[in-house]
């Protein structure tokens, strides 16, 4: 691709956390495209939606993944790429995903659009983080691809040292509450990745998933049998109101009111759409929702924002 400087960078993203990443560096005006999910900041809902998923909407997460299966099996991907429109935007930079083909458009969904391109094909930047440190080296690599590496490194730093001043807060000698973080309901999976990571930083213990580790299926008796201080529900893709209206996935199970967590009202319901299951900038902000609800927890704080609330049922 011909060298070009930062401000005449056409970007297209086609995921919600790397459109969060470009506009932390400063690159909003230069996005050009974006997914049918990136959302955020508000002034990027006006660009053109280069992609669409093949999930209907209003699906409960059985259904969900009942309907992510069937069209597994198929030999489809989950998400349809408007070629015509993405050639049109001319992007010299492509922002894509490698870690979870369900979640978001991959290399592999591109593949047709790319074929096609007339002319010099526009750069992939592909991101695939497991940690925090993946995190910012992604912040990086989008960094060094649109020429405002000072930026990036600046953005790292900023955020890092957020992180460490959540933990310079902590306070010493005080129990760490045993969290279990639900990513989905049905079946139940637990938060893996950088989730532990974030639990630790904001003073809990996480249950069941190691830094690094992909998230995974949880055995409902595991669950109960761990009786977890805490429950943070935080199903990927879903906003609050999402949540309560599949609550019934986890809290019609008869097993649910076999943990103290529930008896007691410590179950608690974060936005897992907008945080948490986003690797990039925001990541921080969801450390401090965890800090924010085990200070509930230990009652030093309100019990709700408009990013969580507690769960009583």
């Amino acid at each position: 691709m011909e060298s070009r400087g930062a401000d005449d960078l056409r970007i297209v993203s086609l995921l919600p956390s790397a459109t969060e990443i470009a506009v932390a560096l400063g690159l909003g005006d230069n996005l050009v495209g974006r997914s049918h999910e990136c959302d955020f900041p508000a002034a990027v809902t006006a660009l053109p939606v280069c992609t669409r998923t093949r999930l209907e909407k209003g699906l409960r997460s059985a259904e969900i993944d009942r309907r992510v299966q069937e069209i597994v099996t198929q030999g489809l991907s989950m998400y349809e790429v408007d070629a015509e429109l993405l050639r049109s935007l001319k992007p010299d930079i492509i922002l894509t995903q490698t870690a979870c083909a369900v979640c978001a458009v991959t290399p592999d969904d591109l593949e047709t659009a790319l074929a096609d391109w007339m002319g010099e094909p526009p750069e992939l930047i592909s991101t695939a983080p497991d940690t925090l440190d993946d995190v910012w080296n992604d912040i990086s690599s989008v960094g060094a691809a649109a020429h405002c590496n000072v930026k990036a490194e600046t953005v790292v730093r900023d955020l890092r040292g957020r992180l460490n001043t959540l933990v310079g807060k902590r306070t010493a000698g005080t129990h760490k509450p045993r969290i279990a973080a639900i990513e989905w309901f049905d079946p139940l999976m637990v938060a893996g990745n950088w989730i532990p990571e974030l639990i630790r930083i904001a003073d809990g213990k996480p249950l069941f998933a190691k830094p690094g580790e992909h998230s995974d299926f949880l055995d409902w008796d595991e669950l109960v049998a761990a009786d977890p201080d805490l429950l943070i529900l935080m199903p990927c893709g879903y906003q609050i109101p999402q949540s309560l209206a599949d609550i019934e996935a986890v809290a019609g199970d008869p097993r649910w009111e076999r943990m103290r967590a529930v008896r007691e009202s410590q179950v608690y319901i974060a936005d897992g759409h907008h945080f948490f299951n986003r690797p990039g900038p925001r990541l921080v902000e969801s450390a401090e929702i965890v800090a924010e609800i085990i200070a509930a927890w230990r009652g030093e704080a309100e019990t709700g924002s408009q990013h969580w609330m507690r769960y009583s049922g």
